[in-house]
């Protein structure tokens, strides 16, 4: 890994970068310039540039980037060349989807248990795990070395499952409930708010539909 702290915009956009290379690679292409890769991912080249600037010197002036060398590069550098045991909790529609999403496992995701509370889910079989108590949860931690949490209930019930991820040691939550969590400085949290993000493409198409006028100030 690099020495020094990489911007947290950067770190961003790393895994974009990734997924590129991978196409890249699926097309049978080995190496490509910085525009090209820019233009894969969707960035100017100055920015992805200077973005893997930050990871050290990976490309060769007058050829490009090996694109199979950059992604090692790149899957090191934000973790993806080693095992992480994942945890998810709240196995209704969006917590059945997130177990039996592929992704996961092809990026180095392993998921090790489902949680759920609601005792008549308890046994149930989602993607060839059974579902389990969701006061299992500590015992299951310290068994599997659980790295990340992944949390798929209700508002209501995210911050108290929060509290016990935290509690078991997990120091990383993926939270997809909407809900703001209260976490310790060392806890890492990201937010999946669906809702939030169709909001705002619907800010856009409501600009589009009004022939693009800023809305900003103008009553409902």
């Amino acid at each position: 890994m690099s020495p020094t702290r990489i911007p947290e915009a950067t770190v961003a956009r790393l895994p974009v970068y990734l997924r590129a290379l991978n196409a890249l690679l699926e097309g049978d292409i080995r190496t490509c310039s910085s525009e090209e890769l820019a233009t894969a991912a969707g960035v100017n080249s100055a920015k992805l540039r200077k973005d893997l600037s930050h990871l050290g010197s990976y490309g060769t002036r007058g050829v490009g980037y090996d694109v199979e060398y950059l992604r090692y590069q790149i899957s090191r550098e934000i973790g993806l060349t080693q095992d992480w045991p994942v945890v998810i909790v709240g196995i209704g529609n969006l917590g059945h989807a997130l177990a039996n999403y592929s992704g996961f496992s092809s990026r180095g995701f392993r998921t090790v248990a489902l949680l759920d509370a609601d005792t008549s889910r308890h046994g149930e079989l989602v993607a060839g795990l059974q579902i389990r108590p969701f006061t299992e949860l500590a015992a299951i931690v310290r068994e599997h070395g659980v790295a990340i949490g992944v949390i798929a209930t209700p508002a209501a019930a995210a911050q108290s499952v929060c509290d016990s991820m935290v509690g078991a040691g997990i120091r990383s939550i993926l939270n997809f409930a909407p809900s703001v969590l209260s976490v310790p400085e060392e806890v890492d949290v990201r937010m999946v708010d669906l809702s939030s993000e169709l909001q705002i493409l619907a800010y856009h198409e409501q600009r589009k539909s009004n022939g693009g006028p800023d809305l900003e100030g103008v009553p409902a």
